[in-house]
């Protein structure tokens, strides 16, 4: 039973909805369930959400919220991200207590990964 008040579900705009799926199956390994060609629902051991087709993606310059992973090697997730064809927005950078970098998935989101130092 989900923990009340916990972020329960995610559902991420995608203008890609393939695209998506192949990037996250291959970089974080989450499996996917298709319901009809606007939306797909996700999940893994840690989290459940869906992407829902939109031609406005999730960014923050125009105020999205940003997810953000957490890494235990931050340069092997990073070349793991460009392999699968994400683009790398804002490479690795220090901030207090750790490093992250933001990438585009191909479906257009934002996301962040991060490390401890």
């Amino acid at each position: 039973m989900p923990l009340h008040h916990s972020i329960n579900y995610l559902e991420i705009p995608s203008e890609n909805l393939s695209a998506s799926k192949v990037f996250f199956e291959t970089v974080f390994h989450w499996q996917f369930t298709d319901y009809g060609d606007e939306y797909t629902a996700f999940h893994n051991d840690s989290i459940a959400g869906g992407f829902y087709r939109s031609s406005t993606p999730s960014r923050t310059k125009s105020g999205a919220a940003l997810i953000v992973f957490f890494s235990k090697n931050l340069e092997q997730s990073l070349a793991d991200v460009t392999q699968a064809c994400g683009q790398i927005s804002q490479d690795i950078f220090a901030f207090p207590g750790g490093r992250r970098f933001h990438f585009i998935e191909p479906g257009g989101s934002e996301f962040a990964v991060w490390s401890e130092v």
